[in-house]
């Protein structure tokens, strides 16, 4: 009995074990596979390195919508991501021992930030809409999925054209000893195979826990499941730090929170029992809403650029994050289904 019962557990942490793994592989070679080709290191964090480290919720998702059938696992693991990756902004701030961190970062995050706002909140909104009135299904898809894709490509679109407006163009030949293109690819692939094995597991990990534990699916989801799913985003952000690159690691969640909100959008369709937003929890539109105000706690402390910290420890808009954070998961533990 004892056995059965830590069988999910086990699982749970053999996931997120490959996860870890992963993680510092993609980033190494993508960051590789991104000077080889020219791109800037706020490119690789906002769309290579993001979209790489979101595998896990992507594959999550559609295994979860797809063969597992938990649509509120794969909604709480993407937007459960989305407040993951900003709450890891305390741990940042807090291993930047010398002074906040708002006090030295780039100011075009500003922008993946704003468009993260508009996203998150618009997904947020969403949801309560599927479940009224206003729900307009297309065929088994919601009729507001398609908005997610707009805003998604118009937000890196105009990061795109903001980092050529400004940034100068880049020397694109390798480093003495670095691996070829063709070798960078392989291992990123490789890298992200296991990603997907991870990522297509976990769903039916989050239904056993959820069985043997007792607890409602909406809290797995958004809790245990999008904490193992972001754990390459928490090796990439300590890894970056460690290298002095914090911009890469601030770009690298912001990014993977825009991109947790498309997976959203696939996983509507590959949803085949019908609308996904009608098919999960209102209780959803909590965690999208926090993860909306914890983008917008940031835009401000970047703009002011707090000196000081509450009592030598934490500066105020982590100890806000950290916050809102908790509450939100607090609430979703009590009113998930």
């Amino acid at each position: 009995m004892v056995t059965t019962a830590l069988t999910p557990w086990l699982e749970f942490a053999v996931c997120t074990a490959l996860l870890g793994f992963a993680g510092p592989v993609l980033t190494r070679y993508g960051d590789v596979i991104a000077r080889l080709t020219g791109l800037s290191r706020s490119w690789v964090g906002l769309a290579l390195l993001a979209t790489a480290t979101s595998l896990p919720e992507l594959f999550t998702g559609i295994s979860s919508v797809a063969v597992a059938d938990t649509p509120n696992i794969a909604v709480g693991d993407a937007l459960g991501s989305c407040v993951f990756n900003l709450v890891m902004l305390v741990l940042l701030d807090e291993l930047s021992r010398r002074e906040p961190m708002y006090r030295h970062i780039d100011q075009g995050h500003i922008l993946t930030a704003g468009f993260g706002v508009i996203l998150i909140g618009a997904v947020g909104a969403f949801l309560l809409l599927s479940h009224s009135a206003l729900a307009f299904p297309i065929l088994h898809i919601s009729g507001y999925t398609p908005l997610i894709f707009v805003i998604y490509f118009m937000a890196v679109r105009s990061a795109f054209t903001y980092e050529r407006r400004l940034r100068p163009a880049r020397d694109v030949s390798g480093a003495n000893g670095e691996p070829s293109l063709r070798v960078a690819l392989l291992w990123y692939s490789f890298a992200a195979g296991i990603v997907i094995i991870a990522g297509a597991w976990l769903p039916f990990v989050g239904r056993g826990i959820s069985a043997t534990m007792g607890w409602k699916t909406t809290f797995v989801g958004s809790l245990f499941i999008a904490g193992a799913t972001s754990a390459p985003e928490l090796i990439v952000t300590v890894s970056a730090l460690r290298l002095g690159a914090v911009d890469l690691a601030i770009g690298n969640l912001l990014g993977s929170n825009l991109f947790d909100i498309v997976i959203l959008a696939v996983d509507d369709l590959a949803y085949r029992k019908g609308v996904l937003f009608e098919a999960v929890s209102t209780s959803h539109a909590v965690t999208a809403f926090a993860a909306a105000i914890m983008s917008g706690i940031f835009i401000v402390a970047t703009l002011y650029k707090p000196e000081t910290r509450l009592g030598g420890a934490i500066s105020w808009a982590s100890l806000s994050l950290l916050v809102v954070y908790l509450f939100s998961a607090y609430v979703v533990f009590f009113v998930g289904s």
